[in-house]
């Protein structure tokens, strides 16, 4: 999965420079591919690209589907490339912040130029999407879901009408009679997202840079996969709540543990026709999903050797019980149906011997937080001198962390864990050099078959840039990043030092990349 020493970045697509308020899968996509070539990265991880809806402060591990594409992410550049509106239709966009993203204003803005796009779209000369019709077997489903969520004033699934709420099939059999137009909305936004997204991976692919993409554990309760799929998801039949929720106890990030709020499975139910149902519905998304990365992250990869299980009237996560999850057995039953499956376990948080046992069965690749490391134990696991094989991805930390600026001047260290960590790095305690570099040194210099660096920490950025903070409900998941701080000098460092430590790749020529309308250069700092 991992051939070679290699090094990439974690930036999520909203948070790339963009005209349109948030990155998207357009040119600012393209441009940051490129911007990584200039680095010498050979990897780009992101969060999950499923639909937000304004769910959840638009958390990205919140979706109203586990399947499609977050209309939010078509490039409105790549809508006109199509052909789908006109040069005037992208005058006059809204003034957005460069440096935080306004879903409720870019939803707005991007649902007008989407229907735009649709009326003159003509599905009748478009082959391309009668296949995509024909073979996307989860979409109906979600085009029915997302008409239904409209005509009930984006109401949840569980407070519609019975015979909706329950999928009564003669029911949505009417619906779709008299409400296909808006269904057919729906169908095409997902054709264009996939469409963008086939080109931009092919771009990605000629550039060599590979994707990792982030797969929730858990769903959304109000999304369409628990809607259409209640049998295995664990709700009381007759209300249509979920009996016990997902989360974990308290731990680094909260003394009160977090309660995510989201269905668990049914993983104990007996019924051989639910572990069916469970085991095509995983296999099914683990394919949709590779049909769009090279590798994806399992977040709360734990959950598969055991969950904590919070009863639903419960306001926190303190009160909870440790279930049995489904093991190694499901994902070799997924593997004879799909082949090798490119995971990467989020193995973090309150990890046992089992789990690890388990990583280490199926094996995936586990992660190394460097922010975890400096606890003044000298045998922390986290510690690159500690770390055992290069089968592992050392990160200085992830979205759910602190920056590393930040958190190396925060009141999580005192001052005798600074110095522990600048002489970790063979650096002077008022050495010039700033802690994001030392920690990257320390990554680079391991032996860890990879390295993945939130572009905060490449750019040095404090707390005020942080993506997100676990258990706090709002606020999050806004940061961007201007174009301005893309500079050709950061570039150029960043491709020394991962030079420097054996985890380049093998620069094209100049002049041999794609010069078409989405190739990038990156000149005095500007996006030309």
């Amino acid at each position: 999965m991992i051939k070679k020493r290699s090094s990439g970045i974690l930036a999520h697509i909203t948070s790339l420079p963009s005209p349109f308020g948030i990155g998207d899968i357009g040119p600012s996509s393209y441009a940051f591919i490129d911007f990584l070539v200039d680095c010498g990265q050979s990897y780009w991880q992101f969060l999950p690209t499923g639909p937000t809806n304004g769910l959840f402060d638009n958390s990205p591990y919140m979706s109203t589907s586990a399947f499609a594409g977050s209309p939010l992410l078509i490039s409105p550049e790549l809508l006109f490339q199509a052909g789908l509106i006109s040069r005037s239709d992208l005058d006059g966009i809204p003034a957005f912040s460069p440096y935080s993203a306004e879903f409720v204003e870019v939803r707005r803005y991007k649902d007008k130029l989407l229907h735009q796009a649709y009326l003159r779209f003509q599905p009748d000369i478009c082959p391309e999407y009668a296949t995509f019709i024909a073979t996307t077997a989860w979409l109906d489903e979600y085009a029915i879901f997302m008409t239904l969520k409209d005509l009930y004033h984006n109401s949840g699934w569980f407070a519609w009408p019975h015979e909706f709420a329950t999928h009564r099939q003669r029911s949505l059999q009417t619906l779709i009679t008299t409400q296909l137009e808006k269904i057919n909305y729906f169908r095409f936004e997902q054709f264009e997202f996939f469409r963008q997204w086939r080109l931009l991976r092919q771009y990605a692919t000629q550039q060599g840079i590979a994707l990792i993409g982030d797969l929730p554990i858990y769903v959304s309760y109000d999304s369409v996969d628990v809607w259409a799929h209640q049998a295995i998801f664990s709700l009381d039949r007759a209300t249509l709540r979920p009996t016990k929720v997902s989360g974990v106890p308290p731990d680094y990030f909260s003394k009160t543990g977090q309660r995510w709020g989201n269905p668990l499975y049914e993983w104990h139910n007996r019924d051989e026709n639910v572990q069916n149902l469970l085991l095509n519905w995983w296999s099914a998304r683990f394919s949709n999903l590779f049909h769009l990365v090279d590798m994806t992250r399992i977040d709360h990869f734990r959950g598969f050797e055991s969950f904590w299980a919070i009863p639903e009237d419960n306001e926190t996560a303190i009160e909870g019980e440790w279930l049995k999850g489904p093991g190694a057995v499901f994902f070799k039953k997924v593997a004879e149906k799909l082949g090798e499956l490119p995971i990467v376990a989020e193995d973090l948080g309150i990890i046992t011997p089992e789990v690890e046992a388990l990583r280490d069965e199926l094996g995936f690749p586990g992660m190394k937080v460097l922010q975890f490391a400096f606890d003044g134990n000298k045998d922390n696991s986290f510690l690159p001198c500690n770390f055992q094989s290069p089968h592992c991805i050392v990160y200085t930390g992830t979205h759910d962390n602190d920056t590393t600026v930040g958190w190396y001047l925060s009141d999580r260290l005192d001052d005798n864990l600074r110095a522990t960590i600048k002489k970790m790095a063979n650096r002077s305690l008022h050495d010039a050099n700033a802690i994001h570099n030392d920690l990257m040194y320390l990554a680079q210099s391991s032996i860890a078959m990879l390295c993945i660096f939130p572009l905060q920490d490449i750019l040095g950025f404090g707390n005020d840039c942080k993506m997100n903070h676990p258990g706090v409900a709002e606020g999050n998941w806004r940061w961007r990043c201007a174009q301005e701080f893309l500079t050709p000098e950061i570039a150029e460092k960043m491709k020394a030092n991962t030079n420097l430590f054996g985890r380049g790749r093998n620069c094209k020529a100049p002049g041999t990349r794609n010069e078409d309308l989405f190739c990038h250069k990156y000149q005095n700092g500007k996006n030309k």
